[in-house]
């Protein structure tokens, strides 16, 4: 996670920081050694079941889980599990936003493939699936088949470029009231895609969203679940290229004084608490857009597509210019965020369907790649 001026300001007006020099000084400015390469390895694999697959890690998923294992056994073939250790259980208890990000790693798979010459065939649910949440049998069987017929995916040049811009949008700067109906015009799985750049309705979405991440923080047991997560310093990200990592000199900073660790972001009393709230909702308030997708069901197949789309708009977003940031506490299903769930339903589907995805857009500071696990560990069987 990088840091804005606006943050790094408010934590040293806090007294957060202390000088730095020598080997302390050094130690501060390293980055991690390993969490990164996955991004460099993309596309290198001979056998083309793996590159694709090296790609696909590259996806969009909640919390940087990565929840996804691939079988390989079965020659031309790659059948896809949910990783159960890697689920959310208190912010996505029916394991929704999992399944969506297991669309996404679908869909970057089905696009690397293809530009790669290869067509692939997906049964989604081979052995059935539960509403209540995953389990052990197979998320997806995809079969590969070289085929010179195969049309490369536009999208796909940016991959390498696409991001979860979690810092403040610029508030100066509006988006082009056309720029939805593009994004949108992405979509190709079936869900129906909607969006906004109107002030009025920008405003009502920020205070909506802002609302529900308070929900969420201020519940103990869904932010405990966001701490336990947290990977801090560079160390940490190595060991663990997942969750949310806070990297960069300002936060070796913070480690190394034993000013910021989990012990201290889980006391709501600490300086470490209070700072992340005014960086966090910063976010939610400087919105200068939202999308959102919408499916006529809640079928774990459904939540497949939805992934699918949602991946690609946020593809087409990167290919505007525009940062993109999902936000979807107000989605969620625990019994706290019943109100704004309840609003957004009534907002976008009244007469029924299930609010999928919703994100901020706008355009904001560039940011660094999120952390990935290298191809190899999530790989079954070997």
């Amino acid at each position: 996670m990088s840091v804005t001026r606006r943050k790094m300001m408010f934590l040293v007006g806090g007294g957060a920081i202390l000088a730095a020099g020598g080997a302390f000084g050094y130690a501060a400015t390293r980055t991690p050694k390993s969490a990164y390469l996955p991004w460099e390895q993309a596309g290198s694999h001979a056998d083309p079941r793996m590159r694709a697959l090296s790609w696909a890690l590259l996806a969009p998923n909640p919390h940087n889980r990565q929840p996804w294992l691939a079988d390989l056994t079965e020659p031309g073939i790659v059948t896809l599990h949910a990783d159960t250790a890697r689920l959310l259980p208190h912010t996505d208890p029916y394991n929704r936003q999992i399944t969506i990000g297991l669309g996404c790693f679908l869909e970057l798979l089905r696009m690397a493939a293809a530009e790669d010459g290869y067509r692939v065939d997906m049964t989604l649910f081979p052995q059935g699936s539960n509403v209540a949440g995953l389990d052990q049998r197979p998320c997806a069987r995809v079969a590969f088949t070289a085929d010179p017929e195969v049309e490369p995916d536009p999208l796909f040049a940016r991959v390498l470029d696409r991001r979860s811009n979690k810092e403040p949008f610029d508030t100066n700067r509006r988006v082009d009231p056309a720029i939805p109906a593009r994004l949108g015009a992405v979509v190709r799985s079936g869900t129906r895609f909607g969006g906004t750049v109107d002030p009025t309705e920008v405003g009502q979405w920020r205070e909506l969203t802002h609302t529900a991440l308070r929900i969420e923080v201020e519940t103990p047991r869904t932010y405990q679940e966001s701490v336990d997560l947290f990977r801090i310093g560079r160390h940490e990200v190595d060991a663990n290229p997942d969750g949310i990592d806070f990297i960069g000199p300002l936060f070796e900073t913070l480690r190394l004084t034993g000013q910021f660790s989990r012990a201290a972001a889980s006391d709501t009393s600490s300086f470490a608490y209070k700072s992340g709230l005014d960086a966090i909702f910063a976010n939610t308030d400087t919105a200068m857009g939202h999308v959102w997708l919408i499916t006529g069901d809640n079928s774990r197949e459904t939540q497949m597509a939805a992934g699918a789309d949602w991946l690609r708009v946020n593809l087409a977003a990167t290919a505007e210019g525009l940062g993109f940031q999902p936000l979807s506490q107000a989605l969620q299903e625990f019994p706290e965020m019943a109100g704004p769930y309840g609003q957004v339903h009534e907002r976008l589907a009244p007469t029924g369907g299930t609010v999928q995805m919703l994100a901020r857009i706008g355009y904001g500071p560039e940011v660094g790649r999120s952390p990935r696990w290298a191809l190899e560990t999530r790989i079954m069987n070997v």
